[in-house]
């Protein structure tokens, strides 16, 4: 598969609920092909960008676009229409929750081929199952027969079918322990690399954020606290007191290379 030729630029974004603004004013632009966090304590904001992005939260104001990297000059899809839903994909934090308990693998695979029209089923889950480490012996299993890192590697195998170019990722590791927690970063930074991914990702957790992105952007209350390089962070190299309070808070952390089980 060809390498990415996909960011994001968000401008201006606002989301309301009632009298109460979840998120204020937040703008940034993710580069194709690079990896992006988003992190603050409950309540930050942080997933309602997210959310806001694909969809699934009312923008007040604000804008959401695609953006081409040099060697594509396409005509990119308008946020909220069917071909930006295929291009932009997003990984719930529930593993648990996030697949229907009813459907087999291969049915929760084969919706999103059928709501986009896409023709190769059979090749296409095939490949997203062998993409995410699965392999086709998981293709007719139930939900509860899977442990929870594979279940979320079927709910990254769901996102990644239609072929997306930018992957929001809503704490993807945080519902599961820290061994297959590891394995699965590791997964997602392979995916990102062989694949081209841009990646948008939320996190409570600095060290997996400065393990996976290359920036990071502190939320407070709705707001921007301060943007800095996962490096400069790994390094305690911030500006604002609310950033070396989540450093505080997170207990230590450090930059390195794959990650193992903490």
């Amino acid at each position: 598969m060809s390498q990415a030729s996909t960011g994001l630029e968000v401008q201006g974004l606002r989301v309301v609920y009632g009298d109460f603004v979840a998120v204020a004013d937040t703008s940034f632009r993710v580069e194709p092909g690079a990896s992006f966090g988003i992190v603050g304590e409950s309540g930050s904001g942080k997933s309602t960008v997210l959310r806001a992005i694909c969809g699934l939260a009312p923008l007040s104001t604000g804008s959401v676009k695609l953006v081409a990297d040099a060697d594509h000059t396409d005509t990119l899809p308008r946020p909220g229409s069917k071909p930006f839903r295929r291009l932009v994909q997003m990984v719930f934090q529930d593993p648990y929750g996030s697949l229907h308990p009813r459907q087999t693998v291969d049915r929760i695979l084969s919706e999103p081929l059928a709501i986009h029209g896409v023709q190769d089923e059979q090749t296409r889950i095939e490949r997203a199952l062998d993409d995410v480490g699965l392999g086709g012996g998981f293709r007719f299993r139930y939900p509860h027969q899977l442990s929870g890192g594979q279940r979320q590697r079927v709910a990254l195998a769901r996102a990644l079918i239609l072929q997306p170019q930018v992957l929001l990722l809503d704490e993807p590791t945080s519902a599961l322990d820290a061994s297959v927690q590891a394995e699965v970063l590791n997964l997602l930074e392979d995916l990102r690399e062989r694949l081209g991914l841009t990646f948008i990702m939320v996190s409570h957790d600095l060290a997996v954020v400065t393990h996976l992105c290359d920036d990071i952007l502190v939320m407070q209350r709705g707001q921007t606290v301060e943007r800095v390089s996962a490096a400069d962070l790994a390094a305690r190299r911030v500006q604002k007191d609310y950033t070396r309070r989540l450093m505080e808070a997170s207990g230590g952390f450090v930059r390195a290379g794959r990650l193992t089980g903490r």
